[in-house]
Parts: C-alpha cells; sequence; structure tokens
C-alpha cells in the first residue's frame, strides 16, 4: 500500500486548504483518518471517514472547520481545512487500515503534507 499526501502550503490566517490522499493497494477500501504533528508535539488525530463515507470522525479541536470526504473511485481522500489558525500548522498524515484516534491503530501512512499557517 502506498498513501500520496499533497494539498498543503503556506496560507494565511483565515484562509483554507484541501489535502489529498491518493491510496495504492488493495486495503484502500476500509477506514482512512487524517493525523498531524505540530513542531515539537505528538502526532494527534484528526478525522476519519468509512468506507462508505457515511459517517465521519472529527476531534474536537477541528469539528466544524475541517471536512474529510472520500471518492472510493478515485482511491483518493481529502481534507477541506477552513479558517485556518496558526494553531492549525503541522504536518498533516494519512493513514489507511486501522481504526480509533490513537496512531496505532493504523497500518499504513502517507509522507505528509506540511500546512503553515501565517498570522
Amino acid at each position: 500500500v502506498q498513501l500520496q499526501a499533497s494539498g498543503g502550503g503556506l496560507v494565511q490566517a483565515g484562509g483554507s486548504l484541501r489535502l489529498s490522499c491518493a491510496a495504492s493497494g488493495r486495503t484502500f477500501g476500509v477506514r482512512m483518518a487524517w493525523f498531524r504533528q505540530a513542531p515539537g508535539k505528538e502526532r494527534e488525530f484528526v478525522a476519519s471517514i468509512i468506507l462508505s463515507g457515511v459517517s465521519t470522525y472529527y476531534a474536537d479541536s477541528v469539528k466544524g472547520r475541517f471536512t474529510i470526504s472520500r471518492d472510493n473511485a478515485q482511491n483518493t481522500c481529502y481534507l477541506l481545512i477552513n479558517s485556518l489558525t496558526p494553531e492549525d500548522t503541522a504536518v498533516y498524515y494519512c493513514a489507511v487500515d486501522g481504526s480509533g484516534r490513537l496512531v496505532a491503530g493504523y497500518k499504513y501512512w502517507g509522507q505528509g503534507t506540511l500546512v503553515t499557517v501565517s498570522s
């Protein structure tokens, strides 16, 4: 399984970004998730989505601002980030084949994409 995350960049506070995670391999059809790791901090759960896309889960810190979605035909998961704040600055990672909100709960990880928010 290979995951390729993209879409990060430098954005001003209040702006938006859409991150993408393109997956290859037969395990794509399971839960997908996004995590992030800010400088000097541990990697933390951001959002996850089940196979059908009907159910989504968010960390309290991003609820209402972030939206996770997936396109199973394109083998791609997305994370739309609105109303960005400097506290959202982090490397964002996508992960598949797992469950829950713990890093250890996912088997495959992408390389991460850096989001930097300027004030």
